[in-house]
């Protein structure tokens, strides 16, 4: 990846089916260097993994016209967790060829091979208490695995007018393989820390998937006022099967001596199996979509645009040979938004945007419930401060409608359902001194059910009410440590929880420190040193039920890195 772009709220208008949260656009490294140069990286932590990387490209013709680039990547070794593996291979390959001066085609793969030994977390006691042991502690048996193979191609062809319009065509093939066997325990643990039995979970999984998207981006004039149009179609097609199979094992296991030796893998039998399930689903998504942006004056700008979505989605358990179907015809999802600059530095905005998600629920009448719609509300204001800080502030409301609610007797289900987020996000970034760079941000969230059996209950109990975020990092210009930066990183959130089964799980709230060190050597060489959790916190990352996805975080490790770039 060469950069993440998160959205943050609705995305309806480019994707059209989702969650009110955001959406997140990982951007690919591109092919964009003419003179050759690139880097070597190697990683290693004290939990035993080590990394390697290394990126190179440049011109492939005289005139520079056509470009390439390869990436290699590997990955392999122990994780925080007793008998947990994380093995990584990669190759991406990237080409671009300026066809003209304003005509350029990129044609990209990449192939990505997983082989992970995976640990599904801990239980609690049958009260939902979490258990302090040993961080490393592990519910996980010796054959354990995860294999996952995924590989992307994208075609895409940009053309730039003299006028400043743009077009763009580009396609994605992806094609995803996962083959995974895991054991975990089977009940919350006993007061002597020993579980009754264990659970197994088998599964193979592979996706196709086919994308390609048109669109324009169109500058023009409306009178005096400037504006930019963007109008574009997509479509998408993807086809999944899933078989599943899964099962017990009897036994005692102690939680402070885990000892598997003896349990022996299961026959995994997607075809012969009881409890074996087999699915295939085939889903087809198409939309039209349209932006405008009107400056009615300098400072001013006013934005719109919606998006007309088609979806249909085949679900056919293939033991049963029935289907059950899900879609939504020409449905609308609008966005619009106004910033106004009150000074060449800061700006004030405020936006409105929509999204839906198709449901499978039937109502009373043997009909599929009208989708889930998701909107949000959001103020905010942005603005660079001395030595370049910028900052921003902002307060944002996502709803939810149409959210499936069961009947009395539960016979069928009624799009009545409604819930609710509020929050505020603060965030920092830039110099605040000469040499010195900060980073940082506080989230404040409060969700809540507004009808329903739960009403003004908590809806999003494991998303922590408040998250803090800061790092510092200080390069000494001058004297015995010039060429040193050195550096932390302050993570810490308010406590949050789970409900499984009429339990509850909280887990505290904490806060970690991490430290790092960076050193830049001569020949283009940096070394970078790195303490993560120097106070060796006690904490849950993760809660869920009282069987399995309890997930401690990671004791304190150390690292070293050495990039080479040429």
């Amino acid at each position: 990846m060469d950069h993440v772009e998160i959205l943050k709220g609705p995305s309806g208008l480019f994707i059209g089916t989702g969650s009110p949260a955001g959406s997140v656009n990982m951007r690919l490294k591109q092919a964009d260097r003419v003179d050759p140069g690139g880097y070597i990286t190697a990683t290693a932590n004290s939990f035993g993994s080590a990394r390697f990387e290394g990126d190179i490209g440049g011109a492939l013709n005289a005139d520079g016209t056509v470009r390439g680039r390869a990436v290699l990547a590997y990955g392999d070794g122990d994780g925080a967790i007793d008998k947990q593996k994380n093995g990584v291979k990669q190759l991406y390959g990237a080409l671009a060829w300026d066809i003209s001066p304003s005509t350029t085609a990129t044609f990209s793969v990449s192939h990505m091979e997983r082989d992970i030994a995976p640990y599904n977390g801990l239980p609690t006691y049958s009260d939902g208490t979490l258990l302090w042991l040993d961080a490393d502690t592990t519910t996980a048996a010796d054959w354990n695995t995860f294999s996952n193979s995924v590989t992307d191609a994208i075609v895409a062809v940009e053309h730039e007018f003299d006028t400043g319009a743009r077009v763009k065509f580009s396609l994605r093939d992806s094609q995803q393989d996962t083959d995974f066997l895991y054991a975990y325990a089977s009940s919350a643990a006993a007061a002597d820390n020993t579980v009754n039995g264990l659970r197994w979970l088998a599964r193979d999984f592979s996706q196709e998937s086919l994308a390609v998207d048109a669109h324009a981006e169109l500058p023009f004039t409306l009178g005096t006022w400037d504006a930019t149009a963007i109008v574009g179609v997509d479509a998408q097609k993807t086809t999944a099967t899933t078989y599943q199979d899964r099962g017990q094992i009897s036994g005692t296991y102690d939680l402070d001596n885990w000892d598997v030796s003896g349990v022996a893998k299961p026959n995994v039998d997607y075809f012969g199996s009881s409890t074996a399930t087999r699915t295939r689903t085939e889903t087809t998504s198409t939309g039209v979509y349209g932006q405008l942006r009107v400056k009615p004056t300098q400072a001013l700008t006013v934005i719109g645009g919606a998006r007309l979505s088609w979806y249909d989605s085949d679900s056919t358990n293939l033991i049963t040979n029935t289907t059950t179907n899900s879609s939504e015809n020409g449905h609308v999802t609008p966005f619009a938004g106004v910033t106004y600059d009150v000074t060449p530095s800061t700006t004030i905005y405020a936006s409105y945007s929509e999204i839906f998600q198709p449901q499978t629920d039937l109502d009373i009448n043997g009909k599929t419930l009208d989708p889930l719609e998701g909107q949000q509300f959001e103020l905010g204001v942005k603005a660079e401060l001395a030595y370049g800080v910028n900052v921003s502030a902002a307060a944002y409301q996502l709803e939810q409608v149409n959210r499936a609610l069961s009947s009395t007797d539960g016979s069928y289900s009624i799009a009545q359902g409604e819930i609710r987020v509020r929050g505020i996000e603060l965030e920092a970034a830039g110099e605040i001194g000469p040499n010195l760079h900060l980073s940082g941000g506080y989230t404040y969230a409060q969700s809540e059910y507004l009808n329903g059996p739960d009403e003004g209950d908590v809806f999003s109990t494991y998303t922590p009410r408040n998250i803090l975020k800061l790092s510092l990092m200080y390069d000494v210009p001058q004297g015995a440590l010039e060429g040193w930066s050195f550096g932390g990183h302050l993570r810490a959130m308010s406590g949050f929880s789970s409900v499984s089964q009429g339990i509850t799980i909280n887990a505290p709230g904490y806060g970690l420190v991490d430290l790092t060190a960076k050193k830049t050597l001569t020949n283009g060489v940096d070394l970078q040193f790195g303490v993560d959790n120097v106070l060796d916190k006690a904490y849950y990352s993760r809660v869920g039920g009282t069987s399995v996805f309890n997930f401690r975080g990671e004791e304190r490790s150390y690292s070293i890195a050495m990039t080479k770039r040429f």
